[in-house]
Order: structure tokens, then C-alpha cells, then sequence
């Protein structure tokens, strides 16, 4: 096989990776999301990370089966309260709620880390999860709760 086939096959499966893994993070992170991350790599050093990204953890790992998209979200919850990563807990929690996770499912998600993370890294990851949960369903008892 030349060189210049093998490039051409590798760069249309990372096309066709890229699309898919953008479809799948538009529809778990909205598309204003998107489009501000992608937007903020344009031209920097950044842009070929949302590349990477999009095509790498959206279309290779999130478009696999084994797995609903639920459950990832319920994953990435558990991930991100134990590293600490507090901005991006908040978009997945927003996500985990568009996948179909619960508001107690979400709390119970931050205790069960809790246990094995710590409670400093809990209460941080609470408050995170408390904020996000209020601003899209308002407050615990309300009619919205899910």
C-alpha cells in the first residue's frame, strides 16, 4: 500500500470520526456549547485539541457500543468529582441531565464519589452540582425536579 493511499484512508477515518463525534457532542452538550469551545480554538493553539477531542473521545468513545449515553454521563460524573475538575463537572451535569439522569441520581452520584474521594473533594463537587442543578431545574422541590 503507498504512503499517499495509507494518508488518504487514515484522513478520511479521522473525517468521518470527527463528524460523527461532533454530531454526538452537539446532541449530549448543545450546540451553543459546541460552538463556543470550537470558536475559542480557532486559530490558536487550542484548535487542534477540540479537533482531537471531538473526534477522539466523542466519536471514538461515545459513539461505541456497551455503553448508553446515560450511563457514560453517569461515568463522567463520578471521573470529574474525583479529579477535581469542577468547570467540566458543570457541563456534565447539565449533560447527565439531558441523558436521562435524575436530580437524585446526580446527588447520589456526588455521596457515592464522596465515599471513595473524600469529603473535601465532595462538598467542592456539591457545591458545583448544587449551582448547576438550581440554574436548570431551580430549586429542590420545585415542579421541575426530575
Amino acid at each position: 500500500m503507498s504512503d499517499e493511499l495509507t494518508a488518504h484512508t487514515v484522513e478520511d477515518a479521522r473525517t468521518a470520526l470527527f463528524d460523527a463525534g461532533l454530531a454526538v457532542r452537539r446532541e449530549v452538550l448543545g450546540d451553543a456549547y459546541v460552538d463556543a469551545a470550537l470558536a475559542r480554538g480557532i486559530g490558536t493553539d487550542g484548535e487542534a485539541l477540540q479537533h482531537y477531542v471531538t473526534e477522539s473521545v466523542w466519536g471514538s468513545v461515545w459513539t461505541r457500543p456497551g455503553l448508553d449515553r446515560r450511563s457514560r454521563s453517569l461515568l463522567n460524573l463520578g471521573i470529574l468529582i474525583a479529579m477535581g475538575h469542577h468547570q467540566e463537572l458543570a457541563v456534565h451535569v447539565r449533560a447527565g441531565l439531558g441523558n436521562g439522569l435524575s436530580r437524585e441520581e446526580i446527588t447520589e452520584a456526588v455521596v457515592h464519589a464522596t465515599a471513595y474521594v473524600g469529603c473535601p473533594a465532595g462538598v467542592a463537587a456539591m457545591r458545583v452540582v448544587q449551582d448547576t442543578l438550581v440554574a436548570e431545574l431551580g430549586p429542590l422541590g420545585g415542579e421541575d425536579d426530575a
